[in-house]
């Protein structure tokens, strides 16, 4: 932040002059006294720079660093080139506000438009927003994005998330809708049962809401659900790994209507949680009710490119008795970390990335599903994601733990009636990594007779 100045003694003086205010205090001269707080703030003395860097190391030892990850289920560890962290720690980006100005703002207001453009191409959309504030709103955005006066179900997908499960329902309460779940077959959605229910009530379903890959790791048909969908009047929301796009192909093609997703495997650090960022595109005919902001291209009155804020009727500031959704903001930042990391890496390393996550899952896999007790619970296709028995979970991840390697989320703690173990591979994890774990699970099943 080299060019932030903080206000002076004197500034705050000068300005109180010409307020005709002689202290701060005078500022809140009509609020009645009983109501103003005139204890202390009890704050500490101030540390030296040296101090405060003590400090801080004290308390980052105290986190636990794996040596190998394993583990997913929504937040993937992927290498992130150098030049995007340089890039986006430009203090230009870093201090900017929301750009309704548009003659000052054209930097920040081009980055979007380029993040909007690179999502378009990503999902086979026509639009996109300016991001949402992570997957799972993203999800619940689009199922209220499908409204229709005569129609009030909402189905999910057994396989979504189950966090993403449940911010849908919570959205929809307040929308009154009802949520229905598809159930699965085989870690897929069941066509046959997709099939009976749209026969049954079809006429009041708004849309469908299909995880792609799914919670499991299992590659779902996209586009048989989205022709059974369409044929009942209905839309098919499509939920994507961006990173998984690299090599499959994308929900626009297979006939999606919306696009969502979470934005953090593109260039975000896992970050105990956040900020993360929810990316949003749909097809032409349903732009108007795309929530949020979009940035459009045009000229100024000399001609040149220029960007602006644009379609912003649907917004919470603007005209909000008749918004579709109150979301007001954005993840700017973060939309231009995934902008950044998606110029840095191109098509070419964007696939070479899947590919490697894909081909290391799926030696992994066949690692881990010969060790006796780690069978694959699913037989059909998946991305990076897979899931194995574990005869005991707890005691074989403790283990792991304890050699510094994460390994995959157990499944009861997400949903309690699942078991098994979801295991992760992304690129960051090499050969070695995955021979050393297959190494300790086979000891682990070893030192237990009949398995862990």
């Amino acid at each position: 932040m080299g060019s932030y100045i903080p206000h002076t003694v004197q500034d705050r003086e000068a300005m109180l002059r010409v307020i005709g205010r002689k202290s701060t205090r005078d500022l809140f001269a009509e609020i009645p006294k009983e109501a103003l707080y005139t204890g202390g703030t009890a704050l500490p003395s101030g540390l030296s720079e040296l101090e405060v860097a003590r400090a801080m190391q004290e308390i980052a030892a105290q986190n636990t660093v794996f040596k190998s990850v394993f583990r997913g289920a929504g937040a993937y560890r992927h290498y992130i080139p150098a030049a995007v962290k340089r890039i986006t720690a430009n203090e230009t980006f870093l201090t900017a506000y929301t750009p309704y100005q548009a003659e000052i703002s054209q930097g920040i207001l081009q980055s979007i438009f380029e993040y909007q453009t690179m999502i378009c191409e990503l999902t086979g959309m026509d639009a996109s927003n300016a991001s949402m504030y992570d997957g799972a709103s993203a999800a619940a955005e689009a199922a209220r994005m499908c409204a229709s006066r005569d129609r009030a179900i909402v189905y999910v997908a057994e396989g979504a998330h189950p966090h993403v499960i449940e911010t849908i329902r919570t959205y929809c309460f307040g929308y009154d809708y009802t949520v229905k779940t598809v159930p699965l077959a085989n870690g897929t959605l069941d066509a046959g049962a997709l099939k009976t229910m749209l026969a049954e009530e079809g006429m009041r379903v708004v849309c469908l809401y299909l995880q792609q890959p799914n919670f499991f790791g299992q590659i779902e048909d996209i586009k048989t659900a989205a022709d059974m969908l369409h044929e009942a009047g209905a839309l098919l929301v499509a939920g994507c790994n961006p990173i998984a796009l690299g090599i499959l192909e994308s929900p626009g093609v297979l006939g999606a209507d919306i696009a969502t997703g979470e934005g953090q495997p593109l260039g975000l650090p896992l970050g105990f949680g956040g900020p993360y960022l929810g990316f949003m595109a749909c097809k032409a005919a349903l732009m108007r009710k795309l929530p949020g902001r979009i940035v459009g291209e045009t000229t100024d009155h000399e001609g040149r490119r220029a960007f602006a804020l644009t379609l912003q009727a649907r917004e919470q500031h603007i005209r909000r008795e008749k918004a579709l959704s109150n979301v007001c903001s954005n993840e700017a930042l973060c939309a231009l970390t995934a902008a950044a990391y998606l110029s840095v890496m191109g098509a070419d390393g964007l696939a070479e990335a899947a590919r490697q996550c894909h081909a290391k899952a799926v030696y992994a896999a066949k690692r881990i599903a010969e060790i006796p007790g780690f069978e694959l619970k699913y037989t059909g296709n998946f991305f990076h994601e897979f899931v194995t028995a574990c005869p005991n979970a707890a005691k074989t991840l403790a283990i792991l733990e304890k050699e510094g390697v994460l390994g995959g989320l157990p499944l009861s703690e997400l949903a309690p009636n699942e078991s098994g173990i979801l295991w992760c591979v992304t690129e960051m994890n090499s050969k070695a990594d995955i021979d050393a774990l297959c190494d300790m699970l086979g000891g682990i099943a070893r030192s237990v007779k009949g398995g862990v």
